[in-house]
């Protein structure tokens, strides 16, 4: 009998205890899609300590995202340093069962709140390989479907740079040296994000649901400036200049409903932006409105000192008093956790501070559903590499190229070229290489040379399918002369450029295409009708070459689908390109931009050549 009574005690206290289970999860708001935002957030936030704040603002690589690290600091926030993901060649269905698997020990934890999985995919996915490469911050709305495919929910794009300095090695991710066109190209932000329903507060977040990720725009503010075109350098301009020049996009990006903003390694006249508080809190949280969350770059914090790491502590503090609210430490998160939570302790860093940082990142998680919908959607899978990413990637391709001379003589033009032409050379460097087709941030973060690191058509297997089956294509990476005039070619294309990089290590004094590029260009086009095409982040010196070429095409990055520059070589589309910055004639005349006195440029600012699609061309 008292066993029996034993057995019906027992199930009581259960059901006590599931009951009391369930009154609690009732009444906890921040579980409620139903509730609205702000109630959410502050439920939520009443119920977290101060561990779990300051959890919420650490973002970490996903090498240190062990079961063990997630429970035990509350981290919040992971990313995939470029390239680093499950394994390499890594299907999209490893990459979405990693995410999902650091995402369930996340919603394990007392709270259960969800991480922020983020990566820097700037020209489609382009950690992840058989992706579909853009050129460089053009396709939102694709990149965000294979972004979600792998449950990826935030991105370390676009960049807003106005880049001043082509010498600089980020200024392939700038969309121009001019501030309008910059602001113009925020319009990716809708296509990463969604568009911003109408009503919407000034100044707050807004992020699609199931198709869409969060937007970061990079780097606030005036990377783009800095002295000689050097990364992190000093910037040197008024509060004026900086505001008409690097500033403008941002105020498009906060009324386009960016999600977040990432502060920038450089100076603003000698002051470092990440201990900026004027900057940061005064002008972007306060006068700009913004009120998603600020984001530091990549262990910036440490170069706050010089040298880095100095003095820890004092960064921290003055990265926190700042305004910054997410802070990337890849490695060295144990080190920032207990030296912030001790500046709180002690009362250094208001707890003020930190709930405004915690209420900003949660106000994200919260709009971008992730609460809701933290995994990873696989019925996305089919989208990497799909037909359609690769025909928009191809329409992307021809709609930037830039045609810089077309002829010797303005009445014979060489472009469009035959298709029918008995017998045609490809040469260069980059005729048959899609890591020098993609560039830096692609797999790897300096990117790669060859063909063996990702999926897609190079420029020389794009023409070989262009043109007609009885034409005979010979591709010799750098032929001599004396091979050239041997053979009788029709005409020649010639693809030489800059190899792969990425920030500082694309820092150049002298901008030159690398070698053997001027030997081909001199070899073939001193032999025979040649176009050459450029494949550069930037504009690089070609002023010694362009006599001797019968036409001139930049390229720039266009990644994947090389088949695109076939389009138009081969007129099956016309060239429409502008140049969004100035071409110069030598380095000595760096910075040159648009409007400058003394403008001399090998091509101006807003040149390029238009053509229509027309028929065959006879030889």
């Amino acid at each position: 009998m008292m066993r029996y009574f034993s057995v019906y005690i027992t199930s009581c206290i259960l059901a006590l205890c599931l009951w009391a289970s369930l009154t609690d999860a009732k009444h906890m708001k921040y579980k409620d899609p139903k509730q609205p935002l702000e109630a959410r957030i502050k439920d939520l936030m009443k119920r977290m300590t101060l561990e779990e704040k300051i959890g919420q603002m650490t973002l970490i690589e996903k090498d240190n995202a062990t079961p063990e690290v997630i429970k035990k600091y509350f981290i919040g926030n992971v990313m995939s340093a470029v390239g680093n993901g499950p394994e390499p060649k890594a299907s999209v269905e490893a990459w979405a069962k990693m995410v999902n698997r650091l995402q369930k020990e996340a919603l394990s934890t007392r709270l259960g709140i969800p991480i922020l999985y983020t990566t820097d995919a700037m020209h489609g996915n382009n950690n992840v390989y058989n992706a579909t490469i853009y050129p460089h911050n053009r396709i939102g709305a694709a990149t965000a479907l294979e972004l979600r495919a792998t449950g990826i929910r935030h991105t370390l794009a676009p960049d807003l740079a106005v880049c001043r300095d082509p010498r600089w090695g980020r200024c392939y991710e700038s969309y121009s040296e001019d501030p309008r066109i910059v602001q113009k190209m925020t319009e990716i932000i809708p296509g990463l994000q969604g568009d911003i329903p109408a009503g919407s507060p000034k100044g707050f977040p807004f992020v699609g649901k199931k198709t869409k990720v969060g937007s970061c725009t990079k780097n606030f503010v005036g990377d783009g400036g800095t002295v000689n075109g050097i990364n992190e350098n000093n910037t040197i301009i008024s509060y004026e200049g900086l505001r008409r020049i690097h500033m403008a996009a941002y105020f498009d990006a906060i009324r386009k409903g960016v999600a977040s903003i990432m502060l920038s390694f450089t100076s603003w006249n000698g002051k470092k932006v990440h201990a900026n508080h004027d900057l940061v809190t005064k002008l972007l949280k306060e006068e700009m409105k913004f009120k998603g969350f600020v984001s530091t770059d990549w262990s910036a914090l440490d170069k706050i000192t010089d040298p880095p790491h100095a003095n820890y502590t004092y960064s921290v503090e003055a990265g926190i008093l700042a305004g910054a609210d997410m802070v990337m430490v890849p490695h060295n998160y144990s080190e920032f956790i207990t030296t912030l939570t001790s500046l709180v302790n002690h009362k250094h860093i208001p707890i003020g501070r930190i709930d405004d940082a915690v209420h900003r990142i949660l106000r994200v998680k919260f709009i971008m559903d992730l609460f809701e919908n933290p995994l990873a959607d696989l019925s996305l899978a089919s989208k990497i590499n799909s037909r359609e990413h690769r025909e928009l990637a191809r329409e992307a391709v021809r709609k930037s190229l830039v045609l810089l001379k077309n002829g010797k003589e303005d009445n014979k033009p060489l472009l469009p070229l035959s298709k029918k032409a008995p017998k045609i050379l490809v040469a260069g460097s980059h005729a048959d290489n899609l890591g020098y087709q993609c560039g830096g941030w692609t797999i790897k973060w300096q990117g790669g040379n060859g063909n063996n690191f990702t999926v897609g058509t190079t420029i020389l297997t794009a023409i070989k399918k262009t043109v007609d089956s009885r034409t005979k294509v010979v591709y010799k990476e750098d032929p001599d002369p004396k091979f050239v005039k041997s053979n009788k070619f029709s005409y020649a294309i010639v693809v030489v450029g800059e190899a792969s990089y990425a920030e500082t290590w694309g820092d150049s004094k002298n901008l030159t295409i690398i070698e053997p590029g001027p030997r081909t260009i001199k070899n073939v086009c001193g032999a025979v009708k040649c176009v050459v095409v450029v494949i550069s982040g930037r504009p690089v010196v070609m002023e010694p070459y362009v006599n001797i070429t019968d036409a001139l095409v930049a390229a720039w990055l266009p990644g994947t689908e090389g088949q695109g520059v076939a389009d138009l070589l081969f007129g099956d589309y016309g060239f429409t390109g502008k140049l969004a910055r100035t071409w110069f004639k030598s380095v000595a005349q760096l910075p040159m931009n648009v409007g400058d006195e003394n403008y001399d440029p090998l091509f101006p600012f807003g040149f390029g050549i238009s053509t229509k699609a027309r028929g065959e061309k006879d030889y």
